[in-house]
């Protein structure tokens, strides 16, 4: 559904510009839609600007990269986009870098980690708009009821902790959801735990690395072969498992800061914990960032960068930070969720954000390689799966499309 939220923005007048944001919606209803967001910020930002008018379309995550692709297929690319990736448009010289847009105060505010990931060739084009961590939670009452006195600190305190759940009559021990949502996020966090990851530090692909191989043969031997997720993972989508955990018919998984909430809603008794590694806690947890771009094809640099310096500003990032439990972008918002009571459910999540380690955005080979591995990974780790197998079949594929020319 399209939601225009300024009129119709025609900017007619003496010198007016009119400026087009593509934006996603993080809502779930009509009440809390990005619309809500959206329209009062952009209201407050025309009435002290009265030369630019910005005119925003709110669509669906399931459908807003697509509507932007098209768009810029078409030539009619917008002014502005918030969408999840940003590398293709940078690799083809389409985007402005953000220091052709930004103050110098409102460039050095971003988190160092976030404007990293938004590099292209070490230069940021991906400007972070909004970010998560993970945490493993974990079900109160049903680790009560089985025994269990404290969260699991590595993947044998998992493995035998959902035994004991299961021995307990739990439907799902362990929700593993490998099925086509989210793969992705699921695949990164169980590597991290094995000391692995997709890439080194230089960039290159790790994907088949003997780490991520012990890894994924874990889960497959450990954790599927022993029935403790509750089923096939491979048919299994992240809204599957989150909703199960708020039912009250999952014992653990891997969640973001969303899952406080619908878990909350429900009644049901959590507890969050680092992300369990091979002998300890994870050598990082995964991180995830949304992205705002600007497109060149209209120009506007001038009156984009002036509403840019607006969104990004402190009370703007923490309006909609907190509005959607989301983790805060720049150090000053940040700074502030910290020190506020009515965040300290996020601070855990906020606390990690600096050493998260996120997808490889910056690559334009990673939207295919992200997509081969939602298709994949759930086999892999079935009774008739080939962990190492598929590993190599992805590193191949992987290798391939990032020796291409974009």
């Amino acid at each position: 559904m399209t939601l225009t939220l300024t009129g119709c923005g025609s900017g007619s007048g003496d010198g007016d510009v009119t400026l087009k944001l593509i934006a996603a919606d993080y809502g779930d209803s009509e009440a809390n839609s990005s619309q809500r967001y959206w329209d009062e910020l952009t209201h407050e930002f025309e009435k002290k600007n009265p030369g630019i008018k910005v005119d925003v379309d709110v669509y669906s995550w399931t459908d807003v990269d697509k509507k932007v692709e098209d768009l810029v297929k078409a030539g009619k690319a917008p002014d502005m986009a918030q969408i999840g990736a940003y590398a293709d448009y940078a690799a083809h010289g389409q985007l402005y870098s953000a220091d052709e847009l930004l103050s110098i105060p409102t460039q050095a505010d971003f988190t160092p980690a976030l404007a990293d990931a938004g590099e292209y060739n070490r230069v940021l084009y991906g400007m972070p708009f909004g970010a998560s961590t993970r945490r493993l939670f974990y079900n109160k009452k049903l680790f009560a009821e089985a025994g269990i006195t404290h969260p699991p600190k590595t993947w044998d305190d998992i493995a035998h902790d959902a035994q004991l759940l299961k021995d307990h009559g739990v439907k799902t021990p362990f929700a593993l959801p490998l099925g086509p949502e989210e793969t992705q996020a699921e695949t990164l966090m169980w590597m991290l735990g094995g000391g692995g990851g997709y890439t080194d530090n230089i960039g290159k692909y790790t994907i088949d690395s003997p780490e991520n191989v012990k890894t994924f043969e874990w889960l497959q031997k450990d954790l599927v072969g022993k029935d403790l997720t509750g089923g096939d993972p491979a048919k299994v989508n992240r809204a599957d498992a989150f909703q199960g955990f708020a039912d009250g018919n999952v014992g653990m998984l891997n969640g973001h800061p969303t899952l406080m909430e619908q878990a909350a809603a429900k009644g049901i008794d959590y507890g969050t914990t680092e992300l369990p590694g091979i002998h300890g806690k994870a050598k990082a947890t995964m991180g995830v960032a949304d992205w705002m771009m600007a497109f060149k094809q209209n120009g506007h640099h001038e009156q984009i960068g002036k509403f840019l310096d607006f969104v990004y500003s402190e009370k703007n990032v923490l309006k909609f930070s907190g509005t959607y439990g989301l983790l805060p972008v720049t150090a000053s918002a940040s700074q502030a969720m910290m020190e506020d009571d009515r965040y300290s459910k996020l601070h855990s999540f906020l606390k990690q954000l600096r050493h998260a380690e996120f997808y490889p955005a910056d690559k334009t080979s990673w939207p295919m390689v992200s997509k081969t591995l939602k298709a994949k990974m759930g086999a892999a780790v079935g009774p008739d799966g080939n962990p190492s197998a598929v590993l190599s079949e992805i590193q191949n594929a992987a290798d391939t499309a990032d020796n291409m020319v974009p």
